[in-house]
């Protein structure tokens, strides 16, 4: 624990996966052109980032790792338990709900590259709408689910009274005894 009250918490390696993920999501989504080489190579290197993340959830230090955090029905009860009651439910790392929305969204994402990919090179898929309809689809489901998790962010932010958002950028999160 440093002097200001704070421990670091998300190594860079973390850090720097969630940002390129949540950049290259971004100028997927609003700005380059489905399949246009630009679109394709962000796609490549967000499924570099998912695969890296992945690899940390072994090897990584223990708040990266999957048994820190994994969202098992027992953790997600527990937190929405407390949720509903308005009570604390403090975690250093992620907490439980927060866990499960990240899983999805690292799927999401794998599945948007495994479909763009397929629409683009699968020669026995050319001509076929499902595999871009539904690459449209899980950009719109992951859309989704980067709202609910910025919007959960700012929710426990203030909850919290502790800045959720600032912690990613930092690495470093207020400890509560």
């Amino acid at each position: 624990m440093n002097s200001d009250g704070t421990v670091q918490l998300w190594d860079p390696l973390l850090r720097l996966c969630h940002l390129s993920i949540a950049g290259v999501f971004f100028a997927d989504y609003f700005f380059n052109e489905e399949g246009d080489d630009w679109h394709q190579w962000l796609g490549y290197y967000a499924l570099a980032c998912v695969v890296a993340r992945v690899v940390w959830g072994f090897v990584g230090p223990p708040s990266a790792r999957w048994a820190d955090f994994w969202p098992t029905p027992a953790r997600l009860a527990v937190h929405a338990r407390a949720l509903l009651r308005g009570e604390p439910c403090h975690r250093l790392g992620h907490s439980p709900i927060g866990a499960l929305v990240m899983l999805l969204m690292l799927t999401g994402i794998a599945g948007l590259v495994l479909t763009g990919w397929a629409s683009q090179e699968v020669d026995a898929l050319w001509g076929a709408d499902w595999p871009t309809d539904l690459h449209s689809w899980l950009a719109d489901a992951v859309l989704a689910l980067v709202c609910v998790h910025v919007l959960a962010a700012i929710y426990e932010s203030v909850r919290l009274r502790e800045n959720l958002p600032l912690s990613m950028i930092t690495g470093r999160r207020r400890r509560r005894d």
